[in-house]
């Protein structure tokens, strides 16, 4: 009988803490930008951070924001492969403000 106890505290516990997480989970959520992860792909994902940030989703996260405007700081990027296409797509995508991501070569 006492093995009972246990396993239905166990159960409640388990049952609560988990209750916990998914309500934390719904009002922790943090909303990212959906352009950060678009310009992070056509970057060239080397994470090699010779452009001054940890890696290339940094780099997307700056120029998204408006931190970063020179695109060249990415060393191993290509202008026709990278940096028009990013261009391009932040010109199809401005802010929710409608104004326009400032991104140059």
């Amino acid at each position: 009988m006492e093995i009972l106890y246990a396993i239905l505290i166990l159960l409640g516990l388990g049952l609560l803490l988990g209750l916990g997480l998914a309500i934390a989970a719904k009002v922790l959520h943090v909303k990212e930008d959906e352009r950060i992860e678009e310009v992070a792909k056509r970057l060239p994902n080397y994470n090699c951070g010779s452009c001054g940030y940890a890696g290339c989703h940094d780099m997307a996260e700056a120029i998204v924001s408006g931190k970063e405007e020179n695109l060249r700081k990415c060393k191993p990027g290509k202008e026709d492969q990278n940096f028009k296409p990013i261009i391009e797509y932040l010109n199809e995508h401005p802010n929710e403000d409608g104004s326009k991501v400032k991104a140059h070569l």
